[in-house]
């Protein structure tokens, strides 16, 4: 993922790719080969293995889904997950033949979709402690009480085994010095800044 004759957009780690499916986890997830009107939103969670690269992404679908019933039939699927993303106006630059552009980050993945019968209690639970975890409340699925075993036997759990990916970090590494600082210093997009600076290091 860091050979030299790459794009400098296509440098990047593992701990890059896991970062973002956990900051941004709500990816498109269509069926190989399949109808790609069953694309269908749905929040992932990265797993990793002993080494810490991108094993598995764990996962749950409602039922009534058509996108279920495909991956029941063929298991394999494609997900796309969008990272921090935005506009750049020639505006934030001093230079006035400086040309617009769009930074974003992008994971594509290639997987085999394993479902889980008996694996819903988890997928829900780990699913919300992430996002609670954002903004603690203390909530819990327990809070639901009777409601929560009508609408988890609704969804089935699945974990997507992770057979390729591709991602790509468009985020100013071919940028003059000067005009990065200045794009970091004045875009109002907070989360795009971060992650610009995450990957121009010293500049």
């Amino acid at each position: 993922m860091n050979d030299s004759t790459q794009s400098p957009f296509e440098r990047y780690q593992q701990a890059d790719v896991i970062d973002t499916i956990r900051e941004f986890p709500l990816a498109w997830v269509t069926s190989v080969g399949g109808d790609p009107l069953l694309a269908t939103l749905l929040p992932l969670l990265p797993e990793t293995d002993a080494q810490g690269n991108l094993h598995t992404l764990l996962g749950h679908i409602p039922r009534r889904n058509p996108l279920f019933q495909a991956l029941t039939a063929n298991p394999r699927a494609c997900l796309l997950f969008t990272g921090p993303q935005a506009y750049v106006s020639p505006a934030r630059v001093s230079d006035p033949a400086w040309a617009p552009t769009w930074n974003f980050t992008q994971v594509r993945i290639d997987a085999t979709i394993v479902f889980n019968e008996n694996g819903i209690d988890e997928a829900l639970w780990t699913l919300t402690e992430a996002m609670e975890a954002r903004e603690p409340t203390g909530w819990k699925p327990t809070a639901m009480g009777e409601r929560y075993s009508q609408l988890s036997r609704a969804v089935v759990a699945f974990r997507a085994r992770v057979d390729r990916l591709q991602a790509r970090f468009k985020l100013g590494q071919d940028e003059k010095p000067e005009r990065l600082r200045e794009i970091l210093e004045r875009h109002p997009n907070a989360d795009l800044v971060r992650w610009m600076r995450r990957f121009n290091p010293g500049r």
